[in-house]
């Protein structure tokens, strides 16, 4: 599923079409479509994102909200393979393509400014608005596994699978630690580890795996190249040189260092 860099890339894609109305939209598969989508003449004044959400502000103060699911696709120009909907924003051909039929939009009225629907959805950590120390407070008042708190995107959005499991590794912290038995000091410092492990993937577009995730213009990130732990199974520790190892963690997989990520 794309995460917090690779849908800020492709929200900074989207840029291009501010300033431009929408002329006429056509769904050719409804099951995107959440609610009815009443664009046509309305201007885009901004796209905005929170965590994995994005959506277009409209000037007359509502929106379109839009999630990637597991292979959503905006593509601006030419033929999209797997496209649900088709929107000519200004003259131009602006796409929503979706191979596996998890993504959404919805049309979210006055929700220019910040759709009421993902009012449950936190900050992320590139949010000015964000208050560290009464993040990592939270983070340290759950009993959980510190990698649960970290998906919950109501205690900070963001942050999926690949970029936790980085961050992870980087704090040399085992998966299933107790987040109220971490340190505040050690908490702060998973945070930073995942600021900066997402911010080093926006530098390059993010991470692609596979076609299921490119830019706007169809551009694939490569931020894989760079990944210390994540999809690494067998592969050495970059930093101790065991082989990574590939555990299974809430339904999917925790790829981690077992020598530099004790379980205490």
């Amino acid at each position: 599923m794309p995460e917090l860099p690779e849908v800020e890339t492709v929200r900074a894609g989207l840029e291009r079409l501010v300033g431009q109305t929408i002329n006429n939209i056509e769904i050719f598969d409804p099951r995107v479509v959440r609610t009815e989508l009443p664009l046509a003449g309305r201007e885009i004044t901004a796209v905005r994102r929170r965590g994995k959400y994005l959506w277009f502000a409209f000037r007359d103060g509502d929106a379109l909200l839009a999630h990637l699911g597991m292979s959503g696709q905006f593509r601006i120009g030419g033929q999209s393979k797997h496209e649900r909907v088709r929107l000519d924003v200004g003259g131009q051909t602006l796409s929503f393509a979706d191979q596996r039929m998890f993504g959404k939009l919805a049309f979210s009225p006055g929700g220019a400014a910040g759709p009421a629907e993902i009012s449950h959805i936190a900050l992320d950590l590139f949010d000015p608005a964000l208050d560290v120390a009464q993040l990592a407070a939270k983070i340290r008042s759950k009993r959980s596994a510190v990698k649960r708190v970290l998906l919950d995107q109501s205690t900070v959005s963001g942050i999926g699978n690949i970029y936790a499991d980085e961050a992870l590794w980087r704090s040399r912290l085992h998966y299933a630690r107790p987040a109220s038995g971490l340190s505040t000091a050690k908490i702060r410092e998973l945070l930073r580890a995942a600021k900066a492990v997402m911010a080093e993937a926006l530098e390059v577009g993010g991470t692609s795996f596979d076609a299921l995730y490119v830019s706007v213009v169809g551009e694939a990130g490569y931020f894989e190249r760079s990944l210390a732990a994540y999809g690494r199974e067998g592969l050495p520790c970059p930093r101790c040189s065991r082989p990574i190892v590939r555990e299974p963690f809430m339904g999917r997989s925790s790829f981690l260092c077992r020598k530099c990520q004790r379980p205490q």
